[in-house]
């Protein structure tokens, strides 16, 4: 059985970057197996926030690849990211993990995907995860519309996606750097 659904939004705006995630998991198509969990938070002595989506076992594993880079970089964020990539480039016999995960710090922001790729969102706004998309559009309808802060900017949009996909709640996680 496939565990699946989350929604993850990431904005900066004023200085300040918000990471915020709903607590949904779904197994298959129909059985909400929780709804509180946490799919964001601080790592690297509180520096660095991350929230991550896909298999539960590869987000995990995603996000713990990347703490050890992390550390061995001393938090240097886009060092960590870049290393990581190649580390999966230069295995040939890796496995590929089905998950994504966001990674910010006071300065920058990238989406990770555990097959290896790292983008840098060019408007501040990025999210991912099954509700990623209607997520994504509020915070970008939310940021030019409004003078809201990140933090506010990122919940409002997780909201309005728990309202339109099924595997998205409203039992938001957010953090800020």
């Amino acid at each position: 059985m496939e565990f699946r659904g989350t929604t993850i939004c990431a904005v900066k705006r004023g200085g300040v970057t918000a990471i915020a995630g709903d607590g949904q998991v779904t197994m298959g198509e129909s059985v909400i197996m929780k709804g509180n969990a946490v799919k964001v938070k601080r790592i690297y002595q509180d520096k660095v926030v991350i929230g991550f989506a896909g298999s539960v076992s590869d987000a995990f594993a995603l996000s713990e690849k990347f703490e050890a880079m992390l550390q061995k970089y001393s938090g240097n964020l886009m060092r960590a990211a870049v290393e990581l990539a190649e580390l999966w480039r230069l295995d040939k016999g890796g496995r590929k993990l089905e998950a994504l995960m966001i990674a910010a710090d006071a300065t920058s922001m990238f989406v990770i995907s555990g097959t290896g790729e790292v983008i840098e969102p060019e408007n501040g706004i990025c999210a991912i995860g099954s509700g990623g998309n209607y997520a994504l559009a509020a915070a970008r309808a939310l940021v030019s519309a409004t003078k809201l802060g990140a933090k506010e900017i990122a919940v409002r949009a997780l909201k309005i996606a728990s309202e339109i996909c099924v595997y998205t709640n409203d039992h938001i996680t957010v953090e800020t750097v």
